[in-house]
């Protein structure tokens, strides 16, 4: 397959009054936090909300390693559900100095356009923010960062920057044309 030009932009809030609330939408939507690390059930939520938008990454992880990942200190799966059914997932996973990195964020394709995201990714950055009050021994957060590329939804970025997040950096390489794998192989049409 032919090699293709994928823009990956990072950006960040340096203070929790970055963040700018979504409302949150109608209907019957909660968000819980995934107490219990499951490799079962991550796997799900990442399958399941990246196989249309090429998340591939962690596709080829064994069990130890999803295992072996949720169980780090301060690794947080919130899960948005609508009417009981999970409609997406927010993964908190913290790094050094008191940086966290929302580093999955995305709603099942069938939950999308729904205002369920601009709520959820609130929700999550505001979980980033108070992190280490959940975790005795985290240092205080200071800054949450993500980034988002070209492959993703043609609405993720502007929801990142209504919720107060600012460009700090954008890189662009060339990846192999790949097709979407789904939730399971043939789950989208070509």
């Amino acid at each position: 397959m032919p090699n293709i030009p994928v823009t990956t932009w990072s950006l960040e809030q340096t203070a929790p009054t970055d963040l700018l609330p979504a409302e949150p939408p109608e209907g019957d939507v909660k968000i819980r936090r995934a107490e219990v690390p499951s490799p079962e059930f991550s796997r799900y939520l990442y399958a399941s909300v990246g196989g249309d938008i090429h998340w591939i990454d962690r596709l080829s992880w064994t069990y130890a390693q999803w295992r072996e990942h949720l169980e780090r200190p301060g690794v947080e799966t919130w899960v948005a559900y609508d009417r009981g059914t999970p409609a997406g997932y927010v993964e908190l996973a913290p790094q050094d100095d008191g940086v966290v990195e929302i580093a999955y964020f995305g709603l099942i394709p069938a939950f999308r356009g729904r205002r369920i995201g601009g709520h959820l990714l609130s929700y999550g950055a505001a979980r980033a923010w108070d992190l280490a009050d959940r975790w005795p021994g985290l240092t205080d957060t200071k800054r949450v960062w993500l980034h988002t590329c070209s492959k993703d939804g043609e609405h993720a970025m502007g929801n990142y920057q209504r919720r107060g997040f600012q460009l700090f950096d954008t890189k662009v390489e060339e990846e192999a044309e790949a097709p979407t794998p789904g939730p399971w192989p043939g789950a989208y049409p070509a």
